[in-house]
C-alpha cells in the first residue's frame, strides 16, 4: 500500500492543471477553434491526399510562420541564414509538387485551407501561452476540453454523424471491437502525449521553431511510408521532399548559431559592465584616499 500511495500521489502531482474557469474558457475559445480547424482540414487533406503531398504542405508553414511571427507578434527579423533555409523549404515543396502525380483540386483544396488555418494556429496559440499563464497540463485541459465541445458541429454540418449511425445499425449484436478500441485508445494517448509536449515545446521556443521542429520530425514519417505504402512520390519527389526537410535541419542550426552568438555577446557585455563597476569603486577608493 505504501508503494501504491507513492506511485498515486507521483501521478497526481504530475497530472496536476489550473482547475477550469469560464473566464480563462473566454479568452482560450478562439485558439481552441483555430487548432480544431487545423485538426479538421489536415484530416480531409489525408483522406484526399497521400502522406508525402501532406508532409510538404507542413513544410511550408515555417516561412509562412516567420513572416506572420514578425508581422502580428512583432518578433525580430530571420537573419539571412535563416531566411535562406526557409527558402530552402519551399523549393524543396515546389518540386515535389510539380512531380506529384496523385495531384487532384480537392486535395490541393484542402492543403491550401490546413496551410492557413496550421500558419494561424502556431502563431494564436504561441501568443497564447506566452500571455495566459496557465501550466502546460492547464493549457492541454482548456485545449482540448474545448475543442471536444466544437466536434459535435461539425459531426453535424459534414454529416459524419450519419456514418457513426450507419455503423453503429450495421453492428447491433457486435458493434464493439477490442482491436478497433485498442487502435483508438493509443491513439488518444499518444494525442495527450503530444498535446503535452507540445504546449510545453511551445512555451520554451518561438513559434516558427516549434513549426520547424515538427517539418524534420517528419523524417521518420517519410521513411515509414515508403516502407509500407505504394501510393507515394516519384524517386525525384522524394529527393525534393529531402530537400524541405534538410532546409529544416539548417534552420535548426542557424538559429543555434544566433543564439550563441547572442549568448556570448551577452557574455562580454555583463564583463564590460562589471569592469566599468570595478574601475567606478577603484576611483571612488582613491578619491577618498586624496581627500583624506
Amino acid at each position: 500500500m505504501p508503494c501504491a500511495r507513492a506511485c498515486w500521489r507521483s501521478l497526481t502531482s504530475f497530472l496536476c492543471h489550473d482547475p477550469f474557469n469560464l473566464e480563462t474558457a473566454k479568452k482560450f475559445a478562439p485558439a481552441a477553434i483555430v487548432f480544431y480547424l487545423a485538426i479538421f482540414t489536415n484530416t480531409n487533406l489525408l483522406v484526399h491526399a497521400n502522406v508525402d503531398t501532406f508532409i510538404v504542405f507542413r513544410s511550408l508553414t515555417p516561412l509562412l510562420v516567420a513572416i506572420a511571427d514578425t508581422t502580428f507578434r512583432k518578433q525580430p527579423c530571420p537573419s539571412k541564414l535563416t531566411f535562406s533555409s526557409l527558402v530552402i523549404i519551399l523549393g524543396g515543396a515546389v518540386g515535389y509538387v510539380i512531380t506529384d502525380s496523385a495531384f487532384s483540386l480537392t486535395a490541393y483544396s484542402w492543403a491550401l485551407a490546413y496551410l492557413v488555418t496550421i500558419t494561424a494556429e502556431m502563431v494564436y496559440i504561441k501568443h497564447i501561452v506566452t500571455n495566459l499563464g496557465l501550466n502546460t497540463w492547464g493549457f492541454v485541459l482548456y485545449n482540448n476540453l474545448l475543442s471536444l465541445m466544437i466536434s459535435p458541429i461539425f459531426w453535424f454540418l459534414t454529416g459524419e454523424h450519419k456514418l457513426v449511425f450507419s455503423a453503429v445499425e450495421s453492428r447491433v449484436e457486435g458493434w464493439f471491437q477490442l482491436d478497433a478500441f485498442v487502435a483508438v485508445a493509443l491513439s488518444c494517448l499518444f494525442g495527450l502525449l503530444i498535446s503535452f509536449f507540445g504546449f510545453a515545446a511551445r512555451k520554451a521556443i518561438s513559434a516558427t521553431a516549434f513549426t520547424v521542429t515538427g517539418v524534420v520530425n517528419k523524417f521518420l514519417t517519410v521513411a515509414i511510408n515508403v516502407t509500407i505504402w505504394d501510393k507515394h512520390a516519384s524517386a525525384f519527389g522524394l529527393v525534393s521532399l529531402l530537400f524541405t526537410l534538410a532546409g529544416g535541419v539548417l534552420y535548426q542550426q542557424s538559429v543555434t548559431a544566433k543564439g550563441n552568438i547572442a549568448s556570448a555577446q551577452r557574455e562580454t557585455a555583463s564583463e564590460e559592465l562589471k569592469d566599468e563597476s570595478d574601475s567606478a569603486e577603484y576611483d571612488e577608493e582613491k578619491q577618498k584616499l586624496i581627500s583624506s
